[in-house]
């Protein structure tokens, strides 16, 4: 099959490239691009009011499969993310069972052939996220991985994780640092402050990030090894990272559109929608957050879209931690940094398209004629409120429900075929 899509404004910072254009789209690539193309055959898109761009790259995803298929499985998760323009997704290993041995990884990449994105998955560190014995990374990484984390809990050792960073990297394979010290938070449920002290519920000091952001930079300095830190939430985590940047230390981070759009205030209602880990923090971090992806200490936007039932987040202070955002964020993105003047349309495009690939060394993350046609097509203006129940997840614990955003993927394609329309 073959498209045209004709009058959009494309956006591509690989290519250093903005402005309108047509493009085509054959064989599963981008054939060509310019003014006035036309071809025979071709389904004809107008993208007159349209902003194209090259399709997002999540790298933080949990997609429940196998084990919870209950709240999401590859399938599904796959479709929410072409809904919300991605066509990459990394996911993440605390399955059941974990993602510790090559079988689980080629049952997550034989599942997801038939996905509505591409699939990388992420080894563990440690066997079962159990901290005590590490993987076989020669072989996750034959298996397809592209990274191992422990996502989900902390390496709590840093002797432990010193020797999973140097294993990790000898065998090509990034890290994902989840920084939290179990200690610290020892039953904590949302962020330690005024919030937590008013519903009378244990709070999950900031300390528990910050120290173990500390310790993983620490490691890198010294050991020369890259590190990727997982959702930065806290003021003093961001200052970390951009003070470990400016002397050399080869780490990179991520943040999640809730940390700077949401603070903890939203946990006044007892709605568990609103927790995750890290948690909601307060005004002052969502600030802090907001002026790190400004000055690039932040390098990439990702959603760590944790699906769970509604039988699961039921009771607020027992429910599981976690919210989707396939579906969203793109239009939170949009709302908050670029309908707002905080970033360039090409600023948003590093974050979400560039940078995690780049990271991972994923292909893609361009229009440029000759790569895969993963596109992603947006009206940036149009205004629409976040429904939970209209969303492609199994799960629907959003914390942007009833939110109104402005900016709506309205196509996306994955290898040139169409596989979602608004």
């Amino acid at each position: 099959m073959k498209f045209l899509l004709k009058n959009g404004y494309a956006v591509d910072y690989a290519d250093d490239f903005e402005g309108k254009t047509d493009i085509l789209i054959e064989d599963g690539i981008i054939a060509a691009k310019g003014e006035n193309l036309s071809a025979e055959g071709a389904e004809v898109i107008d993208c007159e009011g349209l902003t194209v761009l090259p399709g997002l790259c999540d790298m933080h995803v949990h997609l429940r499969d196998p084990g919870q298929t209950y709240k999401e499985d590859v399938i599904t998760g796959c479709a929410a993310a072409a809904a919300g323009g991605v066509t990459a997704v990394v996911c993440m290993p605390n399955t059941v069972p974990a993602a510790d041995t090559p079988e689980v990884i080629e049952y997550i990449l034989d599942k997801a052939k038939s996905a509505s994105a591409k699939v990388y998955p992420v080894g563990c560190i440690t066997k079962g996220l159990k901290g005590e014995e590490l993987c076989d990374y020669n072989a996750l990484k034959a298996a397809g991985c592209v990274a191992v984390s422990d996502d989900g809990r902390p390496v709590e050792a840093a002797a432990m994780m010193e020797s999973g960073m140097k294993g990790a990297d000898a065998a090509g394979l990034a890290v994902i640092s989840h920084c939290e010290d179990l200690k610290v938070i020892n039953g904590g449920i949302i962020n330690d402050g005024e919030v937590s002290r008013q519903l009378g519920v244990k709070g999950m000091s900031r300390l528990s990030e910050d120290t173990v952001t500390a310790r993983e930079l620490a490691i890198s300095r010294v050991c020369g090894v890259p590190i990727h830190i997982a959702h930065v939430s806290t003021e003093g985590s961001a200052d970390l990272i951009r003070a470990a940047k400016s002397v050399g230390i080869k780490c990179t981070c991520e943040t999640g559109p809730h940390y700077f759009t949401l603070t903890d205030e939203k946990l006044l209602s007892r709605d568990a929608d609103y927790r995750m880990n890290p948690p909601l923090r307060t005004e002052a971090d969502r600030q802090a957050i907001i002026n790190a992806l400004v000055d690039g200490t932040i390098d990439c936007i990702i959603t760590d879209h944790a699906p769970h039932s509604a039988e699961d987040k039921a009771d607020f202070e027992k429910a599981p931690n976690g919210v989707v955002g396939l579906e969203t964020s793109l239009a939170a993105t949009l709302t908050e940094l670029y309908h707002k003047n905080v970033l360039t349309l090409k600023d948003i495009v590093k974050l979400m398209c560039v940078n995690p690939r780049k990271i991972l060394g994923i292909p893609g993350g361009s229009l440029r004629v000759g790569e895969p046609a993963d596109i992603a097509i947006a009206d940036i203006n149009e205004q629409w409120t976040v429904d939970p129940v209209k969303l492609h997840s199994k799960s629907h614990n959003s914390c942007f429900k009833g939110m109104t955003f402005k900016g709506k993927v309205k196509y996306t394609f994955l290898d040139g075929k169409s596989v979602y329309k608004d």
